[in-house]
C-alpha cells in the first residue's frame, strides 16, 4: 500500500516546489527537483532529479539510466556549444545520489524508524521577477515534511524539530557553506536560468492565448445551474480567472481545479459557478493573460431547448429520408419499363435462361423463382 502511494506523493511534493512567488510572461524560474526513496519497489529508481525552467520539465535524471538527459528539443544545443555539459551535469548528480543515499539511513535511524518506504527531498532554484527582483530558495524534506529551509537573509537554517535542529546547528557551523549557498542562488543559479533562456527563447518566452468556452448543467435537486468557464491551451502558466457578478468577483457558490499542464506545453483551468437560472445575465467569466490585449468577458447564454431541437433534427432527416425513398422507387420503375419495352424472349422453354436483370425488373418472375427454389423454403 505504502509503495503504491508513493508516486502521489511525489507528484504533490513537485506542485508545492513549483509555486511561484512572481507571476506574469516577463517573470522566470529555474528550480530543481530531488528525490530519494528508501525501498522503491523493484525496477522502480531510488533516486529521480528533474529540473524545471519556467515550471517546463528540461532535464531528467534516474538512478536507473545514471545519465542526465535532456527533454526539450532546445537543450540539445547546450551540448553542441559545450561538449562537457552533459558529462559535468551527470557526474554531479551522481554525487548528489550518494550523499542522499546515506542520509536516508542516517535520518532513518534519527528519528527512530523501522525499514520500509521513506523519502528524502530537496528543492532549489532561482527566479527573476517581472519587476527585475532576484531571489533563490532551498527546502529540504523528509517523508513529505519540511526538514531544513535556508534563509538567504539572516544566512541561517531553519529546522522545525529536534530532529532537523541537529543537522541545523552543523550546517551552520561550517565554514563559508552558507555564504556559498547564497551565492549560488542569487547570482550562479541567475546567470544559467539566463542562458537557458537564450537558449529556449522561442519556446519560454512566447505567449499562447487561451481558449474560453463556458458550458451548462441543470442541478435537478434544486432548480439551480452549474456553469463551467473552461481555459485551454494558454501560455505563459499564470492566469487570472473568476467569475463576476454585476461587475464584481464573485467566489459564493464557486470551485476551481488547479493550473495543469498540457501534453504540448501549454496549460488548461477551469472554474465553475452555481447560479439562480433567474440571475443567468448578471454573470460574466472574466479572464486575464499575458496574451491578451485586453481582459475576456463571456456572458451567459441563454439555453436552447435541447429536446425540441432534436425533434426538428429527427424530423428533418425523416424528410430527407421519405424524399430520397420516393426518388429511388420512382427511378426503379422508370428503369424496368425501359427494360421492357424492348425487351423479346428467347425461343426457349427453358425459363432460367433469363437474365438476372430481367428477373428483378418483372415482379412476377420474382415470385417464379422464389417459388422455384423449394430447397430453400422453411420447414
Amino acid at each position: 500500500m505504502a509503495l503504491r502511494s508513493a508516486p502521489l506523493l511525489l507528484l504533490v511534493l513537485v506542485t508545492v516546489a513549483l509555486r511561484e512567488s512572481c507571476f506574469g510572461a516577463s517573470s522566470h524560474s529555474l528550480k530543481y527537483f530531488s528525490t530519494a526513496i528508501k525501498d522503491s519497489g523493484q525496477g522502480q529508481p531510488h533516486f529521480v532529479a528533474v529540473g524545471y525552467v519556467d515550471g517546463q520539465v528540461f532535464v531528467r535524471y534516474d538512478s536507473n539510466s545514471r545519465r542526465m538527459t535532456p527533454q526539450v528539443s532546445w537543450m540539445e544545443k547546450v551540448g553542441k556549444d559545450n561538449p562537457q555539459y552533459w558529462n559535468t551535469q551527470t557526474q554531479g548528480v551522481r554525487d548528489s545520489e550518494e550523499i542522499f543515499r546515506e542520509n536516508l539511513e542516517i535520518l532513518r535511524s534519527r528519528y527512530n524508524q523501522s525499514k520500509g518506504l521513506h523519502t528524502l527531498q530537496r528543492m532549489f532554484g532561482c527566479e527573476v521577477c517581472a519587476d527585475g527582483t532576484k531571489g533563490g530558495f532551498e527546502q529540504h524534506g523528509y517523508d513529505g515534511r519540511t526538514f531544513l529551509t535556508f534563509d538567504p537573509e539572516t544566512l541561517t537554517w531553519v529546522a522545525p524539530d529536534p530532529q532537523a535542529q541537529i543537522t541545523q546547528r552543523k550546517w551552520d557551523a561550517l565554514p563559508g557553506k552558507n555564504q556559498r549557498d547564497k551565492a549560488y542562488l542569487e547570482e550562479i543559479c541567475i546567470e544559467w536560468l539566463e542562458k537557458y533562456l537564450s537558449y529556449g527563447n522561442e519556446t519560454l518566452q512566447r505567449t499562447e492565448t487561451p481558449k474560453v468556452t463556458v458550458s451548462r448543467r441543470m442541478e435537478e435537486e434544486d432548480g439551480m445551474e452549474m456553469h463551467v468557464c473552461r481555459l485551454d491551451g494558454f501560455y505563459p502558466r499564470e492566469i487570472d480567472a473568476s467569475w463576476m457578478r454585476d461587475g464584481e468577483v464573485w467566489l459564493q457558490d464557486t470551485l476551481h481545479a488547479s493550473v495543469a499542464p498540457n501534453a504540448d506545453g501549454t496549460y488548461h483551468y477551469w472554474i465553475s459557478v452555481k447560479i439562480d437560472p433567474k440571475e443567468r445575465d448578471r454573470y460574466r467569466c472574466h479572464v486575464e493573460h499575458d496574451s491578451l490585449q485586453e481582459p475576456l468577458d463571456l456572458e451567459l447564454k441563454e439555453p436552447t431547448n435541447s429536446k425540441s431541437n432534436l425533434g426538428l433534427i429527427i424530423g428533418c432527416v425523416m424528410a430527407v429520408l421519405t424524399v430520397i425513398v420516393i426518388v429511388g422507387i420512382l427511378a426503379f420503375i422508370y428503369f424496368c419499363k425501359r427494360r421492357q419495352v424492348g425487351y423479346k424472349a428467347a425461343p426457349t422453354n427453358n425459363r432460367g435462361s433469363s437474365s438476372s436483370d430481367d428477373d428483378l425488373c418483372s415482379t412476377s418472375d420474382i415470385k417464379s423463382s422464389s417459388s422455384d427454389q423449394g430447397s430453400n423454403q422453411a420447414v
